[in-house]
Parts: structure tokens; C-alpha cells; sequence
């Protein structure tokens, strides 16, 4: 078995939407192909960023590798068709990158002994998930808190989300002076990103030196809401709404701050890699102290505010703002030396490396 290259297939719905595609992209790219012969299956090839998987030159299978689950008594059925798929590439390993609760995938791969595993990547678990968790051969998870859901699984690990801190750096862009403070937010904006906290929290401090940019798909429902909540606060001149961008370094290497204002509910963050290459962009920060935001900044618990309090986060941003630039300066170099540090794309590779090789062993 180890005189050939294992096979691994990476599955995820998309790399439009998805918020792992530029994850899975870092790893299936930084995998030894000596060693491991890589493919990836997704739902679809739409979205600019898909065009930037397909130059890598990996075989790639427009596959949706899960289906429904009902109707129940037609399940099997339809879980062979997925099963097919695997036996006639030959994969060794199935790696889920996929962002639900389903379990259809990780059945077809048990049916016929390939290994299955799967990267939890937001917090909450239900029937479903526990499932999910039975079936896979293995969990990978990427913050401390995830492994309550599954206190007596030995097959798991905590791996934290690499990032390029080579990409990912302020030294590759010169900020140009301003005369305004440039806060920034990059989400997708679904109402439990919580914009509407950071909007109030700039309206209370009415500063008109304030701006702020926010980064990501705004022709939703909730994105045109929150472009009617800064007409109504008086807020238009400083709120600009960018849209989705490919590339978001050059936006926070202009900005003075990165606020991610998450709630504490709904599908709360995993590892909140916007988040992380904020921090490893060298800029100050705060964050809603709630479970994947506080993982990456327990360093930095003063960089913290309540989820949902827009009285403390615009107190903090006020405390921010008056600092002296060296000081903001420092608090950037602290955050991208941390990110070098415990998030290194090195480590995160090795270590699926590691376990890709364990697997197959077993």
C-alpha cells in the first residue's frame, strides 16, 4: 500500500459559497504529491474562485458526492451511486469539507471500506451530526471547544485552519494616508454575522472620521436591510458596501481596524479564517467573544466584546481609535506574529499529512 501514492478525495459543495474553498485550496495545493494523489469533488463549477482551483491542474469531479435522505426506503440505493464513484477511482481516503450535517456521504464510503473523514467546521450538533460522527473514521476539529460534542471519540484531533502568512501580508501593500479611520468586515452576510451591532455601534460614537467597509455578497435580503439601516442612521456617507471581492488584501491593508461582530446564535463560527487573515494582515481588531472568535484571540481576550453589544463595541472602538498609530501598530504586529506562530499553513499540512498516512496504515 505505501509503495503508491495514497489517493485522497476532497469533497465540498462549492467554491462560489463555500467558506472553505480557499481552505481546501491551501491544503490540496500544499500536499506533497509524491506522496499523495489528490482529487476533489464539488457541486458545481461556478464562481471566479473555481477557475483559480482548476489551474492547479487536479483532477477535479463536478460530483455531488450526498444526497437526500428520504425517502428512507430508496436511501441505499441512491448512497451506492455515491458508493460507485469512489470504487471506481479508487480512493483511499474521502475527506469532507462539506459545510452540513449530512451523513450520506460517510455511509457510501463504510458500504465499501474506504476511509472516511470529515473536518468539523462550525459549532452545533444534533441528531444527524451524531450520526455523521459514528460513521467517519476520523473528525478533525479546529477549535478547543468541538470536542465536547463527541467526548468519547478517540479517532480525533484538533488541527486549527492553516493560512499563507507569506500571502496574507501587510508588507506587499503600502497604506496610503487618510484623513478617516477605515473600519473594516468581511462575512457573509447572513444575519447571524450580526453587521447590524457594528452599525449601531458606529452610529453611537458619531464620528464622521469613521468609515467603514463591509466585504461580501450584499444583494440578499439582509444585506439590502442592512444598506437601509445606515440610510436610516445618517450612516450612508461612511457605511460603503463593496460586494463579494476575490482578493480582500488590498481592503484591510488600507484599513485601521477589522471588527467581526458574529452573534451568539444560529450556526456560530468554526475557526473564522476572515478573521485570521485579518490578523495575520498586521491590523488592530475586535471580536465578539463567543466560541471559534475567542479560540483564535484567547491570547487577546481585551480584543473581545459581548456578542450583541453595540455600547461596548463602539467603547472599544472609541479606545482603539485614540490610541497613537505606533501603539495600533504594535497590536497589528502582535496579531500576525500569533498567526505565524500557532496557524502556519507548514503545520497544517504536515499534520494532514501525518494523519493521511496514519489512515491508510491502520
Amino acid at each position: 500500500m505505501m509503495n503508491k501514492r495514497i489517493r485522497v478525495l476532497f469533497t465540498i459543495s462549492n467554491f462560489n459559497t463555500a467558506g472553505s474553498g480557499k481552505v481546501v485550496y491551501d491544503l490540496v495545493n500544499g500536499l506533497d504529491k509524491t506522496k499523495f494523489d489528490v482529487h476533489i469533488a464539488c457541486g458545481d463549477n461556478k464562481g471566479a474562485f473555481f477557475k483559480e482551483v482548476e489551474a492547479l491542474g487536479l483532477p477535479i469531479h463536478i460530483f455531488e458526492t450526498k444526497t437526500h435522505y428520504r425517502p428512507y426506503y430508496t436511501l441505499l440505493f441512491r448512497v451506492r451511486r455515491i458508493s460507485k464513484f469512489y470504487k471506481t477511482h479508487g480512493f483511499d481516503i474521502v475527506h469532507s469539507w462539506q459545510w452540513s450535517n449530512d451523513w450520506t456521504e460517510a455511509l457510501a464510503a463504510r458500504l465499501i471500506g474506504i476511509k472516511w473523514i470529515y473536518t468539523k467546521k462550525a459549532m452545533g450538533f444534533n441528531k444527524h451530526w451524531k450520526i455523521k460522527s459514528f460513521l467517519a473514521n476520523f473528525i478533525v476539529t479546529i477549535n478547543d471547544e468541538m470536542k465536547q460534542y463527541f467526548p468519547n471519540k478517540k479517532a480525533q484531533k484538533l488541527i486549527p485552519i492553516g493560512i499563507d502568512t507569506d500571502y496574507y501580508s501587510p508588507e506587499s501593500f503600502e497604506k496610503k494616508p487618510s484623513n478617516v479611520f477605515r473600519i473594516i468586515t468581511v462575512a457573509n452576510l447572513v444575519p447571524v454575522k450580526g453587521i447590524e451591532v457594528l452599525i449601531h455601534a458606529i452610529h453611537k460614537l458619531n464620528d464622521s472620521e469613521i468609515t467603514l467597509d463591509v466585504l461580501g455578497d450584499s444583494s440578499n435580503a439582509y444585506g439590502q436591510d442592512m444598506q437601509l439601516l445606515c440610510q436610516t442612521l445618517g450612516l450612508s456617507d461612511q457605511v460603503t458596501f463593496h460586494g463579494k471581492k476575490l482578493d480582500v488584501r488590498p481592503y484591510i491593508a488600507q484599513s485601521d481596524m477589522y471588527v467581526i461582530p458574529t452573534l451568539n446564535q444560529g450556526r456560530k463560527e468554526g475557526m473564522p479564517m476572515a478573521l485570521v487573515e485579518a490578523m495575520c494582515m498586521g491590523i488592530p481588531l475586535l471580536g465578539s467573544d463567543i466560541t471559534g472568535i475567542n479560540f483564535v484571540l484567547k491570547t487577546f481576550p481585551d480584543l473581545l466584546f459581548e456578542a450583541g453589544n453595540s455600547e461596548e463595541l463602539s467603547r472599544k472602538i472609541n479606545h482603539l481609535k485614540a490610541l497613537h498609530p505606533e501603539e495600533r501598530h504594535q497590536i497589528g504586529q502582535d496579531l500576525r506574529q500569533y498567526c505565524m506562530d500557532h496557524f502556519s499553513m507548514e503545520t497544517f499540512i504536515s499534520d494532514h499529512e501525518a494523519l493521511y498516512t496514519k489512515l491508510v496504515r491502520s
